[in-house]
This record gives structure tokens, C-alpha cells and sequence, in this order.
């Protein structure tokens, strides 16, 4: 067995165009991975099939394919995308034209993963007993059937590694899961077996570092002015070896940094609890230990795994109304007094904020997403009204037509941004979460004209001798004498990200020190979370300790105005949350601010 390298070239439909071909040719690739699909994006591409049925896929796959097929071809690299959307079969045979187009139709061979689109059994699913529930709310999926435009089951590694084995180039998936991307070339080249939850563990691991691209290489990074060169930003890499372990890097000579800080923060990105749950193992996120193996390279090491569960989750999508947002500039002096004028002149123009199922009042550079942070008053904001609502008639009739008159209709210093018109409604795509058993859910790989289909069902799994315990936090030694406390800001004293799942952000905050971990699982609860986040915050916060990282995952329940493209909020995903929180003031001993050097 030999090592190999997994190079990621994107984290999402519409990343870096030029990130396979700068994968390709910075260096030695065993695999490219990309991936595409996210839950709005499969809504998206179910309509576009329904108005074409050789649609249904991400074309940019293509796009970037056709910089890199005939490089793959010669140096033997294999490709992975779950770019097949909802209609891989259509995606498999546009490549398939790619590769004739280039001479190569005898040396590409393209495997298919489906069986993950279940949108066509959804009445026989219900009919037998199948109810969907909503994992949030308990409620059945019947109550909503006809709204429902998608139904997505995310699938495991299995089915790849199945391709994979079969000879298979460049394998296209519908909906599998972001970390089997990464996974699959691991268990195939390392013949790990189907219950070696220690190593699915790693794979997994693995997959979720490199799945967002750049995030883990300097991108949306806390401390971002360590990161030297934004240019040419390097795209990660996985140098996996057949004992699990693994190293996080990039190609020499390109920017950005990986670090054990910028591997952790990717780590608790979009985390609920510790025990992650894939479809292959769950990998317990507080095992791992980080290592700087020099610059750019952070080693893996310790992962543990536990079987998986006995269901898989199903990503269901479907039509909640309409939504519609205007936007005006302010500007000139008393510019928040002329921006909350303004917004009620608006209001009461359209019908009051009640004649809609739900509104909102944004000032960006003031409040847009969070309460301000200074007290000095902007010279100029935008005012953001939105609207959501069942009735697409009323928003156009009735809200639309009344944002641009007030330019010249209300207070002075008002103008509109170039590219805003007269708003329009756009349709409104909710998120359902469920779960099914793996025996509902039939999983096949297409290659030429064969067609086989693959076990889901997990292995009973071999006895674990000593389940895994994580270790506690260490109790470091404070200074002697009199506390000494004095005020700063939380990032002083810890680094964040933050992400989204459905309605529920997360945020991942960790200490830069074991002194400052040991203050921050005493300080930093859930109540203070919640409070602070209070503006925005309509459920109960959840704290996850994770002490190898030095860091505590919080979840934000109810905190995205209904997440993804049901939302009013002018940050749907909860990307900004992190920095929100690090803009806190807290009282902190200074002999532990001191120990932390320089900032």
C-alpha cells in the first residue's frame, strides 16, 4: 500500500473556477475531489430537470473538467465530484461527450452513484408506514407533501469505493455525503475493512477538514493577518497514509497558511456534537490530536470511530412562498434617525408590517446583522426591508412598487444602489430533515452498462475493548497572588468560526491556551451565549466541550430567521456569528492575558 494525495478544488457550486487546474498542476494528485451540493442546491437543479430532463446537474463540473480531463488521463488521477445533482446518469454522459471530444472516450471510464434521490418514491414511502418527521419539530412529512420540490438521502463512502473497484476514473454522485468524497479513495487504496471504525473515523475526519476548500488553508480565518499572501490561495491537500493518519497541506509557492489554529477552527465548522455522524462511523472529533509538522503541514493523529447509525438522513426541500428585499441608501447627516424614518415611512407605504407573514428592518453598517459595536454614527447605511409571504400578487403588487419612491417620497439624503430596481418576489425553498432506514434506500453504481447494487447497511462492528473516553481538560497552574482583573475583547483570548445547519448556527470558539480554556468553560455558558446573541437567538443554546482543540462548540437553536433562503436576516448561514462574539468584552485574570504574549 502506498501513501497518496486528495486534493480538494472546491467547497461549493460557485467557488474558485480555477481551483482544479491550480490543483492539477501545483504538484504530485493521486485524487481530485470536488464538491458541489448543498440543500438549496438540489431544489435548484430538481426544477431545472423538471423544465429539461438532461438537466439536473452542476455544469461548472464540466467547466473545470475540461481544464484538467486530459492531465488527469495521463498522470492517473482520479476524479470524484458529487456534481451529479439530481441526474447523474445526464452528468456521466456530458463527460463522457468531454472525453470523446478530447480522443480520450477509451481511457475515461465514468461510474455513477445513485440511488440517493428518493423524490419519485415519496408516496410510496408514506404510503407504507415511512412518515419523514422533521428532526426539529416532530412533524410528519405528509402534512407538507405537496410543497415538497426535493428528496435527498445522504449516502456513504460505500458506494465510490464500490466505482472505484470497478475501474472507474472519474465517478459522479448525487447526494453523498461531503466527507465521503475524501473517504472513499482511503478505504479503496488501503483495503480498510467496513468496520474499522478507527480508520473510517480518520477518513472522515479527514473529508471534513478539506471539504469547505480554503477554509482550512487561511480562509475566513480569526487571525487573519497571520496569513502572508492571499494570492493564488492554495487549495488543501490530504497526505493520507494507510494507518489512518493523515497531513493537511497545500502545493509549495501558493498563499495562504495551514496551521493547527486554521485545521481547528474547520474542524468545529458547521459541528454539532463531538460524535460526528456520517453514514460510515461516527468519528469522534474530540480524539484527534494536530501536530505542526513544519510550515503548511499539520499531521492527524488519534482518531477514534464508533458504528454508524442505523438510519440514514434524508435532505428534503420545499416551496415556503415568496420573498422580496429592497434596499436604499441613507446619507448625510442624523443618518440613523433618517434611516428609521424612512423604514416607517416604507412600512406604512406598503400595508404595515402585519399584512405579511414575516418582515425585517436591516441597517448595514449599523445593525444589518448584529447590534453595532461603536457608538459613532455612520455618515451612510443602507436600509434593508424585506418581506416574506405566501401570496407572490401581494408582494409585487404591494411592496415592490413603493420602495423606490420614497428616493424622492421621503426624508432627504436618499438614493438607491445602481443595481437596484423595483423589488420582485423570488421563491422561498424551506429545509425538512429526516431520517430513513438503510433498507429503504437502494443503492446502485452505473458503469458502461453494467449496474450493480451496493450494501448500506452497516456491520454489526467488531467489540470495542475500551470505549473512548476524552480526556479532561488540564488544570493549569495560575500565578500566585491577587487576581487582577482588567477588560478585553473575547478574541484576545480565543479564536472562532461559525456556520450553519438548517435554523441552528454553530459556533466554535477555542482558547489559545489551556489556562484560558479552563476560564472559558467557566465563563462562557450557554446563558452568556444566549444573551449575547439575544437580538437574533429564539431557542436554547447548546454547549459542546472538545478539549483536545482547547475549544467549546456552541449551538444556536432558532437563530437564523429559518436558515438558507427562508430567511429574512441579512446573514442567513451564521458566517459572521464567530466574529460577533469575539467583539465581546470580558473580565479575565491579567496574569492570563499576560501569559499569552503579545497579540
Amino acid at each position: 500500500m502506498r501513501d497518496i494525495v486528495i486534493a480538494n478544488c472546491g467547497g461549493f457550486w460557485g467557488d474558485d473556477p480555477t481551483a482544479a487546474r491550480r490543483q492539477v498542476q501545483g504538484g504530485r494528485v493521486d485524487y481530485l475531489v470536488m464538491d458541489y451540493l448543498a440543500e438549496i442546491t438540489m431544489a435548484i437543479l430538481q426544477k431545472q430537470r423538471r423544465r429539461r430532463p438532461d438537466a439536473g446537474y452542476a455544469t461548472d463540473f464540466l467547466t473545470q473538467l475540461r481544464e484538467v480531463l486530459p492531465d488527469c488521463v495521463e498522470r492517473g488521477i482520479t476524479v470524484i465530484a458529487n456534481a451529479g445533482g439530481v441526474n447523474p446518469l445526464a452528468c456521466k454522459a456530458a463527460v463522457e461527450r468531454l472525453a470523446e471530444e478530447f480522443g480520450l472516450a477509451e481511457r475515461v471510464r465514468v461510474g455513477v452513484v445513485a440511488g440517493d434521490d428518493i423524490f419519485d418514491d415519496l408516496d410510496d414511502l408514506l404510503a407504507s408506514g415511512e412518515d419523514l418527521v422533521h428532526l426539529d419539530t416532530g412533524q410528519p412529512l405528509a402534512a407538507v407533501r405537496g410543497r415538497v420540490l426535493s428528496a435527498n438521502v445522504y449516502l456513504g463512502a460505500a458506494p465510490i469505493v464500490e466505482a472505484l473497484r470497478r475501474g472507474a476514473n472519474v465517478v459522479i454522485c448525487g447526494r453523498v455525503t461531503d466527507t465521503a468524497l475524501t473517504l472513499a479513495p482511503m478505504v479503496h487504496e488501503f483495503g480498510w475493512a467496513a468496520d474499522d471504525w478507527d480508520k473510517l473515523a480518520a477518513g472522515v475526519i479527514a473529508g471534513h477538514i478539506i471539504e469547505c476548500g480554503t477554509q482550512c488553508t487561511g480562509g475566513n480565518f480569526t487571525d487573519w493577518n497571520l496569513v502572508k499572501s492571499w494570492s493564488n490561495l492554495g487549495f488543501p491537500l490530504i497526505e493520507a497514509r494507510p494507518d489512518g493518519t493523515f497531513t493537511v497541506t497545500k502545493h509549495p509557492g501558493t498563499g495562504g497558511l495551514v496551521s493547527v489554529h486554521t485545521v481547528s477552527e474547520q474542524l468545529l465548522y458547521e459541528m454539532g456534537s463531538p460524535c460526528y455522524l456520517s453514514p460510515d462511523c461516527v468519528a469522534r472529533f474530540d480524539s484527534v490530536t494536530l501536530t505542526q509538522d513544519g510550515p503548511d503541514r499539520v499531521t492527524v493523529s488519534g482518531a477514534r470511530g464508533e458504528p454508524p447509525p442505523a438510519t440514514l438522513k434524508v435532505s428534503i426541500s420545499l416551496a415556503e412562498g415568496y420573498r422580496a428585499f429592497g434596499r436604499l441608501i441613507v446619507s448625510g447627516p442624523d443618518s440613523l434617525t433618517k434611516a428609521q424614518a424612512l423604514a416607517d415611512i416604507l412600512w406604512d407605504c406598503v400595508g404595515g408590517r402585519d399584512s405579511y407573514d414575516d418582515t425585517a428592518t436591516g441597517f448595514f453598517a449599523w445593525n444589518a446583522c448584529h447590534p453595532a459595536l461603536t457608538d459613532a454614527e455612520p455618515s451612510e447605511l443602507i436600509v434593508q426591508v424585506a418581506v416574506r409571504d405566501r401570496d407572490e400578487a401581494k408582494i409585487n403588487e404591494r411592496f415592490g412598487p413603493q420602495v423606490v419612491p420614497r428616493v424622492i417620497g421621503s426624508v432627504p439624503g436618499v438614493t438607491m444602489p445602481s443595481d437596484q430596481g423595483r423589488p420582485r418576489a423570488s421563491e422561498v425553498i424551506g429545509y425538512w430533515p429526516a431520517l430513513i432506514p438503510r433498507s429503504r434506500v437502494p443503492v446502485r453504481v452505473v458503469i458502461d452498462d453494467d449496474e450493480v447494487e451496493v450494501r448500506t447497511e452497516p456491520l454489526t462492528g467488531k467489540p470495542v475493548a475500551e470505549p473512548f473516553v476524552p480526556a479532561p481538560a488540564a488544570v493549569p497552574l495560575l500565578p500566585p497572588g491577587p487576581p487582577r482583573p482588567i477588560s478585553v475583547p473575547l478574541s484576545r483570548l480565543c479564536l472562532a468560526r461559525s456556520g450553519d445547519k438548517g435554523d441552528t448556527a454553530n459556533v466554535g470558539l477555542i482558547a489559545r491556551s489551556s489556562a484560558i480554556y479552563r476560564w472559558v468553560l467557566e465563563t462562557v455558558t450557554p446563558e452568556f451565549v444566549r444573551a449575547y446573541f439575544g437580538d437574533v437567538c429564539r431557542g436554547p443554546v447548546q454547549r459542546c466541550e472538545v478539549p483536545n482543540l482547547l475549544a467549546v462548540n456552541f449551538l444556536l437553536h432558532r437563530s437564523l430567521g429559518g436558515g438558507g433562503t427562508l430567511s429574512l436576516l441579512a446573514d442567513p448561514q451564521g458566517k459572521t456569528y464567530a466574529q460577533y462574539l469575539l467583539a465581546a468584552h470580558v473580565e479575565i485574570d491579567k496574569a492570563l492575558v499576560d501569559d499569552l504574549g503579545q497579540p
